[in-house]
């Protein structure tokens, strides 16, 4: 569905529900689209709570006992750079 601004100003609610309900609007100026109202989604990254029953469910809870705090945290630099040693 396209709805102009000045339209999408005054149907914000009616607009907003029709969103909810999974339906996108793009919003136009002039006739060119300039946005859209979309369904808002769970942002990514790691399901902590996903991990430990997965560990559970596969038994290798043995193996992975903890995920430190910093699992996340960007590396150092010099980690990064520094050639892995020849086997």
């Amino acid at each position: 569905m396209n709805v102009s601004i000045k339209d999408a100003k005054n149907r914000l609610t009616e607009l907003t529900r029709r969103v909810e309900k999974g339906e996108t609007v793009t919003i136009t100026r002039n006739g060119e689209p300039v946005a859209d109202l979309v369904p808002h989604q769970r942002k990514g990254g790691l399901d902590w709570e996903a991990l430990r029953d997965y560990k559970k469910k596969r038994g290798i809870a043995n193996f992975v006992k903890t995920i430190p705090a910093d699992f996340d945290e960007p590396l150092a630099e010099d980690f990064l750079i520094t050639p892995l040693p020849n086997p």
